[in-house]
């Protein structure tokens, strides 16, 4: 019977085999890949060897992930992901973006790719996330779309998840006005999801750059989607909230951008909105500065220390060892 180590020959197949098995931004997987590399981990993973920092039932649980799928079923996986011509990315690679490194334990296992990952190796400084609201007004969606236009026009990548809303409007002047956009999905990247934004995102596909940190054929959860926020903050060296109700996700995009160190930045709107809350929170908090322009987003990102390490990293290298003892479910 063909175990699952010895489906995997090398680092880079183990670590696309350990996205199909594994949740991404697991604490306990993420530790043990740094410390070990993928192909010891998978070999650990099979064995009945103790796994260290975890008792004797938290490694059970931790290896009944690598139970859910047969050796078979998974090199039919890594067989069709590569005949579907969908890329990867490992650390190591040339075109790996070294600030995800940032994220320590919580750095992806792999990245999927379609596009053109040449934009991943300019300097952080280089890139703009910009997010917010799904259910977005006429208002921040011409904001939002000032924004990525003039910010593409400078020569800015602009980051974003390809939600409808915010993030969609973004792509979209990117795209319009000649300039790179990658969208960071929580699914396959052969599988384009909003449905209703399908025709955005091969475009994206085509003209800039669509990444995951899931295998080809996942679909998104709300894990998934929880977890893609880590990479779209570390990714980019500012971040812009355009408009985000109070419980929006693109608060959380802010809060691992602070976290990190990176420049965070948010869009004053109409005191009655709804969609003017996370902004406002962000600026009260402190935890932002307003930005009314491109001019506002630039002055700040050319002066982040992209060469040097985040003093934010420490503090999510120290939050995902704080969870290392929890079982994973």
């Amino acid at each position: 019977m063909t175990i699952l180590s010895q489906v995997v020959q090398d680092e880079r197949t183990a670590r696309m085999a350990l996205s199909m098995l594994v949740e991404p931004d697991d604490a306990v997987t993420g530790r043990l890949l740094g410390e070990l590399g993928a192909l010891e981990l998978f070999r650990l993973a099979e064995g009945e060897d103790s796994v260290p920092g975890l008792s004797t039932v938290d490694a059970q649980v931790w290896r009944s992930q690598f139970r859910r799928s047969d050796a078979r079923t998974l090199e039919q996986n890594l067989v069709g992901a590569e005949r579907a011509g969908i890329g990867t990315l490992i650390p190591g690679d040339k075109e790996w973006p070294s600030a995800l490194d940032d994220l320590g334990d919580r750095r992806p296992y792999v990245l999927w790719t379609r596009g053109t990952t040449s934009f991943l190796t300019r300097p952080l400084s280089d890139f703009v996330t910009i997010t917010g609201a799904r259910a977005s007004t006429s208002y921040g969606e011409h904001v939002a779309g000032q924004l990525a236009s003039d910010l593409a026009s400078a020569e800015r990548i602009i980051v974003a998840g390809g939600a409808y809303g915010i993030e969609g409007a973004a792509h979209r002047a990117a795209l319009a006005s000649g300039g790179d956009t990658i969208a960071v999905v929580a699914n396959g990247v052969d599988r384009p999801y909003p449905m209703g934004h399908r025709e955005l995102l091969e475009r994206v596909a085509d003209l800039g750059l669509m990444v995951s940190e899931v295998p080809p054929g996942a679909v998104p959860t709300r894990h998934r989607f929880i977890a893609r926020t880590r990479l779209m903050a570390a990714l980019s060296a500012a971040t812009v909230v355009v408009e985000a109700g109070a419980r929006s996700g693109s608060m959380k995009v802010a809060q691992f951008a602070h976290d990190l160190g990176r420049n965070v930045r948010a869009v004053p709107g109409p005191v009655t909105s709804a969609t003017s809350v996370g902004p406002h929170r962000l600026v009260r908090e402190g935890n932002a500065t307003l930005v009314t322009c491109a001019e506002d987003v630039l002055d700040q990102s050319d002066r982040h220390p992209a060469s040097e390490p985040s003093l934010g990293s420490a503090v999510i290298r120290a939050g995902s060892r704080s969870v290392d003892q929890r079982p994973v479910l």
